[in-house]
């Protein structure tokens, strides 16, 4: 069977304006059912490539194919019933209803004087169902917040019924639910109508997951293009955006502050307990050493994206007397000792001995296990261990121990 012809393609495109170009040598292909994200930092040149794309900037050298036609060669009604764009500036038009600014999306097919037919408000309607704005059909525009308003313009951009939608930031300014549904509209037409979607982003995570193919635009080039999940390494993104004090994790999908200052308290944790209270430590601007986590630890990967002082041991391997020599040496640094509450087994026994050796020393030891576990695993020692509820009670008695050494 013969494949579908590309429904965007680049040609030798150089993208800019006045002239001067800001992204060259632009290599594009956008298939049918396709969705294709622009990642790069402030000032790339993302929103330039995406308009010259929509045919709102004239390449500064090259050409730009639409359903394998040159788009500055196509009618504006052609090119309005085969592209939609949705951009990141907002409409201010007052008295409009929702539904009047969705059917805007019918006319170029409404023809000369704009009537809508009964198929034209079913088609409007159902755009409006489809971006989750059905219920929004009778209000306003103005009234509406930043998410619903988006939907709206992704509604008037299907009554359009293009092959091709191409969306500056989507999910600028909209809360975490907001960003979600959006990426779902998206996601689905998609799969479901065959939409082709070219947008830029900003929320690295939710693009690198909803997205079928990334372009990486740095130095005035793409740096590199495809699959997410074949381009995003240890340190892809870090040299993308050029992070320095910050380590984004492709496979966790979100970023840790770095933390590379001495370490004023050991934390024992494991199974996840630990991330937490590093965070919460962290921000009180103290350093932190933790141990002993297994490398498959998922406190493990994020101590070390922190740049913590990590003890750390091999996979599903029993603790050695050098790690554990180690951990007690850093104890005994800090003079401060957190256990986290994590789940004790055979593995990780030995952590279990070294709180209960840093409680029996006189080191200053704090727990979040509920209080009835303390005797059980911390003995006649328990009594030389504060218990505390929460990351913030953990903060709250750090504070109280360092100001009153």
């Amino acid at each position: 069977m013969k494949a579908d012809p590309p429904v965007l393609e680049t040609q030798g495109l150089d993208s800019g304006y006045g002239g001067k170009t800001i992204v060259k040598n632009i290599s594009l292909q956008a298939l049918r059912g396709q969705t294709l994200c622009l990642l790069g930092p402030n000032g790339s040149g993302k929103s330039t490539v995406l308009r010259t794309l929509a045919g709102l900037l004239e390449p500064v050298h090259g050409a730009v194919y639409v359903c394998g036609g040159r788009i500055e060669r196509m009618k504006p009604v052609d090119k309005a019933k085969t592209l939609a764009v949705v951009l990141t500036e907002s409409l201010s038009i007052p008295m409009t209803s929702v539904f009047e600014i969705t059917a805007m999306g019918r006319t170029p097919h409404t023809g000369f004087f704009g009537k809508l037919s009964g198929e034209d408000i079913r088609i409007v309607n159902e755009a409006l169902e489809t971006a989750g704005a059905a219920s929004l059909a009778g209000r306003e525009y103005y009234s509406l917040s930043d998410g619903e308003k988006q939907k709206v313009m992704i509604a008037r951009a299907l009554a359009q019924q293009p092959r091709l939608i191409i969306l500056d930031e989507p999910t600028s300014h909209l809360d975490i639910r907001h960003k979600i549904e959006v990426m779902r509209i998206l996601a689905r037409l998609s799969r479901e109508r065959s939409l082709t979607v070219i947008l830029a982003m900003h929320d690295i995570d939710i693009a690198l997951k909803a997205c079928e193919h990334v372009l990486l635009i740095k130095d005035g080039k793409i740096s590199d293009a495809g699959k997410p999940e074949d381009l995003m390494d240890e340190t892809a993104l870090n040299r993308l955006y050029g992070i320095t004090d910050a380590f984004y994790d492709a496979l966790l999908g979100g970023t840790e502050l770095r933390n590379d200052l001495p370490p004023r308290a050991f934390i024992v944790g494991g199974a996840g307990t630990g991330t937490p209270l590093y965070r919460t430590v962290s921000r009180m601007g103290l350093g932190i050493a933790t141990g002993i986590l297994h490398r498959n630890d998922i406190d493990c990967r994020i101590a070390l994206d922190m740049s913590l002082t990590v003890v750390a041991e091999d996979s599903f391997m029993p603790i050695r007397e050098d790690k554990s020599l180690q951990a007690w040496r850093l104890m005994q640094d800090t003079g401060l000792v957190v256990d986290s509450g994590f789940p004790a087994g055979d593995f990780n026994s030995e952590n279990m001995s070294l709180l209960r050796r840093a409680a029996s020393s006189g080191l200053r030891c704090i727990s979040l296990r509920p209080i009835e576990h303390l005797q059980a695993l911390y003995g006649d020692a328990a009594r030389n261990v504060e218990r505390v509820e929460s990351s913030g009670g953990v903060s709250n008695a750090l504070l109280s121990l360092i100001q009153n050494p």
